[in-house]
């Protein structure tokens, strides 16, 4: 089946192939949470993003891919991102990371504390980092730089297909924090074919969203 990045709960993880990095994607929880396994195929290193509410499910998916996890990074302090951290840590024996604004605030302690322009490196899959404010202060997000092919942008709660993450539910968020980061440090970061990969719900293309801006500064969210 061709990956179109639509999942919802309860469904098996999809599978995309590309050369060299295989990507999982798998929904979970009542808030439509994505989990992001991306192997590097050919020594299963492994690097998992954001340990939702279900390490059941989790769990599965990773046994089922045969890889073996040596990173977990979180995107972003909020709950729905990190409820079976302490689980998938525990299980997994690999090194936590994330956005050092936001280390501070998860279920266990961060090993690694993430800056904008670090790496996160596993045998044979290395994803840069880019700290992108707003959502969270430390919102991170990771960019697979397929050499055969077009950027895979892990966005958290950043981006979506239609606009940015959401700036009203909380007294550290700020949108014009989190439109500026988004702009500089994703769309003047990545070309169109970018394929960005988010914390909930489906996948889109940066040059689907770029034209759309404008509207989304002017709107205010």
């Amino acid at each position: 089946m061709a990956y179109d990045g639509r999942t919802t709960p309860g469904r098996p993880a999809l599978v995309r192939e590309l050369e060299g990095v295989t990507i999982r994607k798998l929904a979970v929880s009542s808030m439509d949470n994505n989990v992001y396994l991306v192997t590097a195929t050919g020594s299963g290193a492994s690097v998992l993003v954001d340990a939702a509410n279900d390490w059941p499910a989790i769990e599965a998916m990773i046994r089922e891919s045969g890889a073996r996890v040596e990173a977990i990074v979180t995107t972003h302090r909020h709950g729905d991102h990190t409820g079976a951290l302490a689980d998938a840590a525990r299980a997994l024996g690999a090194r936590t990371y994330a956005g050092a604004p936001d280390a501070d605030h998860l279920p266990i302690a961060a090993d690694v504390r993430l800056e904008d322009g670090d790496t996160v490196q596993v045998d044979g899959l290395s994803l840069d980092v880019a700290l992108v404010r707003g959502h969270t202060p430390g919102s991170v997000v990771l960019t697979y730089a397929d050499p055969h092919g077009h950027d895979h942008v892990f966005s958290g709660d950043t981006l979506f297909p239609g606009g940015v993450g959401a700036t009203k539910n909380h007294d550290d968020q700020s949108f014009p924090q989190l439109i500026d980061d988004v702009e500089q440090r994703i769309f003047a970061r990545h070309d169109d074919d970018a394929w960005v990969y988010p914390g909930h719900g489906d996948d889109t293309t940066l040059g689907t969203e770029r034209p759309h801006l404008p509207a989304w500064r002017e709107r205010g969210w």
